[in-house]
């Protein structure tokens, strides 16, 4: 492993690897043990052309020899679709990606101990901190949860509250207090009792009893109560935990209107969806009564504008060209 990246060079006759490339029998590592299979992959199932299928047999063979076993439909499969199928079995990004998580990332356990600083706004030496420095699941422990994204469900109009938990156990039937970004510690905050509790997988949920210290869910009942983030807890004397702050500016902005005036209402209940579902977009009426989005570039309001007009408002829109807003200092104009 340590030797694939740099100046390290392999010789297949003597088995030694050195750092002298004059040898023409030698190979760079990284070529010889990364990019060369992926290449002898490549030219043996698209060949000279795009015509082979998984039953070539020079296909099978390569196959056996992986470990591979093509399956149903993939048995069907031709050129680039047979590329793919087989490279996502040879090679497969989630394994990889859990892989450096586990190797790379430190537990909650671990890293909240040194996080919990910039984590809590409150003192280091109230019962809150102390349980969200230890990651504390037990029952007894003050629940503290960070909502960071409104997921829209499969019921019109309500969302599921995703976000992590800190310390405590979260669980249906649980009265927390909802506090957002701009809370003053000591004033009165909305308390509700959570619903339901889910494991958010993709586009799938799975119910869950509880949540421990330590891991993400989604929230069901208290939509209604946050915009966009929240912080949740059982305490009364709980500070917020700090709001995540992003690296770029939502600067660009587009109008928009409904193609036919009837639809307004839906319209404007669809742009507090998107505002809602979006941490980094940002909706506002202009003086003039204009409806702008604001993102952080084109290709975010695109994204952001199709779901408005399929998904949240689901009728047909009228946008402007994007206009970037000018932002730096005056004192750059002298």
């Amino acid at each position: 492993m340590e030797r694939l990246w740099g100046d390290n060079f392999y010789n297949q006759q003597t088995k030694k690897w050195t750092k002298n490339s004059n040898d023409p029998e030698k190979e760079r590592g990284f070529n010889m043990f990364v990019l060369t299979p992926i290449y002898q992959v490549f030219n043996t199932v698209m060949g000279s052309d795009e015509t082979k299928h998984a039953m070539d047999p020079d296909v099978v063979a390569l196959c056996e020899r992986m470990g591979i076993t093509m399956k149903g439909e993939a048995k069907e499969f031709k050129g680039k679709a047979l590329l793919r199928d087989i490279m996502q079995k040879f090679l497969p990004a989630a394994e990889a990606l859990l892989e450096m998580m586990i190797i790379h990332l430190p537990s909650p356990v671990v890293a909240q101990k040194y996080r919990a600083e910039t984590l809590y706004e409150g003192p280091m030496d109230d019962k809150n901190a102390i349980a969200l420095r230890d990651c504390d699941p037990s029952p007894d422990a003050p629940v503290m949860m960070y909502i960071s994204k409104m997921v829209p469900s499969a019921d019109r109009g309500r969302f599921f509250a995703f976000g992590r938990v800190f310390s405590g156990t979260v669980k249906a039937g649980l009265k927390v207090r909802i506090q957002g970004p701009d809370y003053i510690p000591g004033t009165k905050v909305q308390t509700r009792a959570i619903q339901r509790t889910v494991l958010m997988m993709g586009g799938k949920t799975e119910p869950l009893e509880d949540c421990p210290a330590g891991n993400i869910c989604g929230l069901v009942g208290i939509d209604q109560f946050i915009l966009k983030s929240a912080t949740l807890t059982t305490d009364e004397s709980a500070h917020n935990l700090r709001v995540m702050k992003f690296s770029v500016s939502p600067v660009v902005n587009v109008a928009v209107t409904a193609v036919n005036a009837q639809d307004i209402p839906k319209l404007v209940e669809g742009l507090k969806r998107l505002s809602k579902t979006e941490p980094g977009i940002i909706v506002k009426t202009s003086e003039s009564g204009e409806h702008i989005i604001s993102g952080a570039g084109e290709l975010q309001l695109e994204i952001a504008l199709k779901d408005l007009e399929e998904d949240h408002a689901n009728i047909p829109i009228k946008k402007s060209n994007p206009i970037v807003e000018c932002t730096f200092s005056p004192k750059y104009l002298n």
